[in-house]
């Protein structure tokens, strides 16, 4: 059997109902909690993370995902070792390009073209993985400059810490399945015309694509890293009635057990994300998660299941 490990990602608001969500999220058994990165448009994600470790003790804890366009490796280095020595080592770094025109723009810079955005991404993990090893760090690339860096203090738990690369383009992929210890599947399409949302491609043939381009990857680099999909919505049904109603609605569902083959990673996102109607549906459970303070209201069904299936 397959193991399922399902995260939940939350927009803190305010303290109580985001200590609440940490709480209940991981007497629920959820694996992780994650919070987004979008400066300007919600809480800064290494804070709301390091508050949370203070009244969790078993959930991982991570970003999904730290916008490479506006960290530098030092500064993203000791966010992420502060928080994995504050979590005693449940810290996760998760890391995309940075899709959103305007979290670049806002800062006096044009906005980069897909390739160099990944570029950059690429530049950004190597030099913090290798500050958070502990090694001294010089780099002259053409995105990332550092001279003898080195992240003396403070010094994570763990090594290395889970790292998390979620995107949707192939060269990206290509590069999370050489060297994350996770490969972050968005489901999400073309950008809208608002430059940050996105069309939901969940599928047959958009998932066939994104593991064909990963399981090549990881297969020549040697490796077999766990594979993420971000959702917006999961819903375990044997119900047919609920499968009709849905397509009649024009939601995507993936059916059946699908290509993800390994262990399976599942975020459920929060409620501006559900609101985008993008739904997993299969069938047979074998584990309930009770519901979750702030997820409940988002969901027109009562319980998240999680399948072995």
């Amino acid at each position: 059997m397959t193991a399922v490990l399902v995260s939940v990602q939350g927009s803190p608001k305010d303290g109580a109902s985001w200590l609440a969500l940490a709480r209940s999220a991981e007497a629920a058994g959820f694996d992780g909690l994650y919070a987004a990165d979008h400066p300007g448009a919600g809480a800064a994600p290494f804070v709301a993370l390091a508050a949370a470790a203070a009244v969790t003790d078993r959930i991982r804890l991570g970003t999904c995902v730290a916008n490479a366009g506006v960290w530098e490796p030092m500064a993203l280095a000791g966010e992420v070792a502060t928080l994995d020595l504050m979590s005693n080592g449940r810290a996760v770094l998760g890391v995309g390009a940075g899709h959103t025109p305007s979290e670049w723009t806002s800062t006096g810079r044009a906005y980069p073209s897909p390739g160099d955005r990944v570029d950059r991404m690429i530049e950004l993990i190597d030099a913090t993985r290798a500050l958070l090893a502990g090694e001294t760090v010089t780099a002259e690339g053409a995105h990332i400059t550092l001279s003898e860096a080195r992240l003396v203090e403070p010094r994570p738990r763990q090594d290395p810490i889970p790292l998390v690369v979620g995107g949707g383009g192939p060269r990206l992929l290509r590069h999370a399945a050489a060297h994350a210890e996770v490969v972050g599947i968005t489901g999400l399409g073309r950008t809208l015309a608002d430059g940050h949302d996105h069309a939901v491609d969940w599928t047959s043939a958009g998932i066939a694509r994104v593991v064909d381009i990963v399981g090549s990857a990881a297969a020549a680099a040697g490796r077999s890293p766990a594979m993420e999909a971000l959702v917006q919505h999961v819903e375990i049904t044997d119900d047919a009635g609920q499968v009709t109603w849905l397509e009649a609605r024009g939601v995507t569902l993936v059916r059946g057990r699908g290509r993800l083959a390994g262990e399976r990673r599942v975020v459920v996102g929060d409620e501006e994300l559900l609101a985008r109607k993008a739904v997993i549906v299969a069938t047979g459970s074998t584990a309930l998660v009770p519901d979750i303070p702030g997820l409940r209201e988002a969901r027109p069904w009562t319980n998240i299941e999680a399948t072995t299936a």
